[in-house]
């Protein structure tokens, strides 16, 4: 049986390697160019996908209206969503060690929040992936990534003290 994604989870398309997907940071926020008078008496939130590459060659990317489904509650009801104040990945190429972020401005009744679904289908290179389904909620938090390990790249971890170490050897006046 298929099973959605937690809010924050990535997710891999294996006919594109090193190419993968999250939808992430679900929370109330106000759209930055002001209220649509049609979401009178909604509660607003944003949610954002991002698209990174971890592989060794670029990929053609698209995110835009349409290709993001936002539904809230118990039912599934279709989400207000925002068009004017969201953010899209239109055409934009995503090279190795990179991502990008679409950025979406969604309403519902208040009530409703607790459980959003969110389906993104993504456009690679001119071809349509399968759609994935990510689930959580607003005020629901994301889990740390790595919780019980130190992160690598973080203060003590070995990453970083080795980024420091040749820092410190590249300034002028490093002993060593």
């Amino acid at each position: 049986m298929y099973e959605p994604n937690v809010v924050g989870d990535w997710q891999e398309y294996d006919e594109y390697a090193g190419l993968r997907v999250r939808v992430h940071r679900l929370e109330r926020a106000e759209p930055p160019r002001g209220r649509d008078d049609a979401a009178e008496g909604l509660a607003y939130f944003r949610v954002r996908a991002t698209v990174e590459n971890r592989g060794t060659k670029h990929f053609g990317v698209h995110l835009e209206d349409g290709q993001i489904d936002v539904r809230i509650g118990p039912d599934g009801e279709s989400a207000f969503v925002d068009w004017r104040n969201s953010q899209f990945i239109e055409g934009y190429d995503v090279h190795p060690l990179r991502r990008a972020t679409a950025v979406l401005y969604a309403a519902g009744p208040d009530d409703s929040l607790h459980q959003v679904d969110v389906q993104v289908q993504l456009r690679v290179d001119e071809e349509w992936t399968d759609r994935r389904l990510w689930s959580g909620g607003v005020g629901v938090h994301e889990a740390p990534v790595g919780t019980g390990a130190p992160c690598p790249g973080g203060p003590g971890g070995l990453a970083h003290q080795i980024s420091v170490f040749l820092r410190d050897q590249a300034e002028p006046g490093a002993t060593g």
